[in-house]
């Protein structure tokens, strides 16, 4: 290996990378919100890429000691990830935190790589999903010590502080939203069955369902993995129903992606012959046409706040006072696009008319 390939990737990298300034990477990695959304998110994954992080000793108040933070992550989806990083490190630059990024396979990679992690005098760990979930790596880092912070985990272990939405109030309410449009049969894909939040994703369509007069029907239900190819396979099964539903419910905006395709494909019309939802709200959601109504889960506000989280907990450890675990909730947002409509025969309409926002 040359000692090019060795050399650690700079502002100058990134920018190039992205095909912007190195000014409007600098003013992303200093959190200001003078630069375009699209392009942050350019930076973000010209970042991930390059497995760039600000250099905080550099810029730090001397004397300072930095925070140094694992983000340890595998197989989330490109759109998720960019969002995520996007918040890691706009809290990164302004709290002198110096981030350690790393991608895994799951598996006993990932045990081995959290391993080498608590090895390297990391002064704490974030966890996102599906990792957030793995018992065997918060079980490793609570017997170090490592202070962690688990993000968008349904079940966080009491030892871990968590930042996260209500899972099933969100997929209540998504549910209650399509019932009032009209439509009573909904199908629903869920979730990878490995991540608690599936779990509180299903509970909440079949509490709203049960709640207010949609179909309980088994055959609605279907599994997914929340990756786009699981979701074709889901909508394939759902539509091949002799009597399939009028909407479909995906756990994620990946799946609820595919489904929309597996409808063109199927030459229905989508809101009119077939509605569709997702979940989390993320790039793809406005990518696709018609765009996504979708859960809007504020990932890179999770990830900030996660930052914010582990500063105050290191900071405490440092100073040698009690910082116990904090379990912070963040509020989503149920976004109206141009996915959704009444079925084309609508039962009698009922009264709940939710707060939406429109695009």
């Amino acid at each position: 290996m040359d000692s090019e390939s060795k050399r650690i990737p700079n502002m100058m990298d990134v920018a190039k990378l992205a095909g912007v300034s190195p000014m409007t990477v600098s003013r992303v990695m200093n959190g200001k919100d003078t630069v375009r959304g699209s392009t942050r998110k350019k930076v973000a994954a010209a970042a991930a890429a390059l497995s760039y992080a600000p250099n905080p000793e550099a810029r730090s108040i001397a004397g300072q000691k930095p925070i140094r933070v694992g983000f340890l992550y595998s197989k989330p989806s490109g759109a998720y990830l960019a969002e995520f990083l996007l918040g890691l490190l706009s809290q990164a630059s302004l709290n002198n935190v110096q981030l350690f990024v790393e991608a895994c396979e799951e598996g006993a990679q990932a045990l081995e790589q959290a391993q080498r992690f608590t090895d390297s005098n990391l002064d704490g760990m974030i966890l996102p999903p599906p990792l957030c979930d793995r018992a065997d790596i918060v079980e490793l880092l609570a017997e170090s010590g490592v202070p962690l912070v688990v993000v968008a985990c349904g079940q966080p272990d009491p030892r871990a502080s968590a930042i996260g939405i209500d899972e099933h109030a969100a997929a209540y309410q998504m549910t209650r939203h399509l019932i009032e449009l009209g439509h009573a049969r909904i199908g629903f894909v869920m979730g990878n069955p490995a991540q608690s939040c599936s779990a509180l994703r299903l509970a909440g369509y079949q509490a709203a369902l049960r709640d207010f007069g949609g179909q309980l029907d088994p055959e609605l239900v279907v599994p997914g993995l929340f990756n786009y190819r699981s979701g074709l396979d889901a909508a394939e099964r759902l539509l091949a129903l002799g009597d399939r539903p009028t909407a479909i419910f995906a756990s994620n905006d990946d799946m609820a992606a595919a489904a929309v395709a597996v409808a063109h494909q199927q030459r229905l019309d989508v809101p009119g012959d077939l509605t569709v939802a997702g979940f989390d709200d993320t790039a793809l959601a406005v990518t696709i046409w018609p765009a996504l109504t979708t859960v809007r889960q504020p990932t890179a506000a999770m990830a900030e706040a996660a930052v914010r989280c582990l500063v105050r907990q290191v900071q405490a450890m440092r100073n040698h006072t009690p910082c116990p675990a904090e379990q912070l909730s963040v509020d989503f947002t149920l976004v109206r696009r141009q996915s959704d409509a009444p079925p084309r025969v609508r039962p009698p309409a009922r009264a709940y008319a939710p707060t939406l926002l429109s695009y």
